[in-house]
């Protein structure tokens, strides 16, 4: 696998992350890299740490597969600085199409893994059903009171970072539900330094701890475990249909209010809730887009 290969699933996987409800963990499932990201992980381990302290800096580098990673981070921020403005624009302005693009995207992606599952047996269907019952019932929640403070804020980190790093499930979508979406938003506007840190630090935990977990589920129950993924994948559509009813509404940074519960709808009943034209020709055209590019992508790069 090339650098600039590496690099293009990074600005694929940085542009899914952007729009909450969309996982940069499905980009690196479809485009082949998902394995080597998760032992790259988990490669910042005690063997690393030791070699650091003997200043084997090179050692300390291929043992967690540096080159990958820098790459990849390298394209996830190129897609955050150039994309985020642009995407949110379109979030804000012309939500339902856009809504329908990544609904296409996300469908074609779980087909796409299904064939990951070779036999079909009680286990990945029962793995199937569990993972799209745990991700619709995360798409359907209402936003929780979570207790604003250092331990809360870790916490929340941590649990985000799990989030992200799963196909169907999305880290910023977590914290919405945390009632920490606002709050983690206002801290980057205002570079809050000591509440950035502790986010981090809590996000740094959870990727090193849940990266060994689903490392450890793939290698040794790898068919049950591509299944459950798949159901995230199936049960997070929820999050990206369209036409949605907003059962209850939060404060966002600048004190607008945003949707916190959503539930999803006919395109009829979306105007008749919303009084907004459900364009349903334009999302059908780009439903099909957005599989399109999805085939495109696995057909390219599916393969690391």
């Amino acid at each position: 696998m090339t650098s600039l290969g590496v690099y293009l699933r990074g600005v694929l996987m940085g542009a899914a992350d952007i729009v909450p409800g969309v996982s940069g963990g499905t980009m690196a499932f479809i485009t082949g890299i998902y394995d080597t990201l998760l032992a790259s992980i988990r490669a910042v381990d005690l063997e690393f740490a030791r070699r650091v302290l003997r200043l084997d800096i090179q050692g300390a580098w291929r043992h967690i597969n540096g080159g990958f990673l820098l790459a990849l981070l390298l394209g996830i921020a190129t897609s955050v600085v150039s994309l985020a403005r642009l995407l949110s624009w379109i979030l804000e302005t012309h939500p339902v199409p856009l809504w329908a693009f990544f609904f296409g995207l996300i469908f074609a992606s779980a087909l796409v893994l299904l064939k990951e599952v070779e036999r079909w047996r009680f286990v990945p269907i029962l793995c199937l059903l569990l993972g799209s019952a745990i991700a619709l019932a995360i798409a359907l929640s209402p936003v929780v009171h979570f207790k604003v403070g250092y331990v809360g804020v870790f916490v929340a980190g941590f649990v985000a970072i799990c989030a992200t790093i799963l196909p169907g499930i999305s880290g910023s979508f977590v914290l919405v539900l945390l009632g920490m979406y606002a709050t983690v938003l206002t801290a980057v506007k205002t570079f809050d330094v000591p509440f950035l840190l502790v986010l981090a630090l809590g996000a740094i935990c959870g990727l090193l701890c849940f990266s060994r977990l689903l490392h450890w589920l793939l290698l040794r129950f790898h068919q049950a475990t591509m299944a459950l993924l798949t159901g995230f994948l199936f049960g997070s559509l929820a999050v990206v249909w369209p036409w949605k009813r907003v059962l209850s509404w939060v404060e966002g940074s600048q004190g607008q209010l945003k949707p916190s519960q959503q539930v999803p709808v006919l395109p009829f009943e979306f105007q008749m809730y919303s009084g907004i034209e459900p364009q349903l020709g334009l999302c059908l055209a780009l439903m099909v887009i957005g599989a399109a590019l999805v085939w495109l992508v696995h057909v390219r790069w599916g393969r690391a």
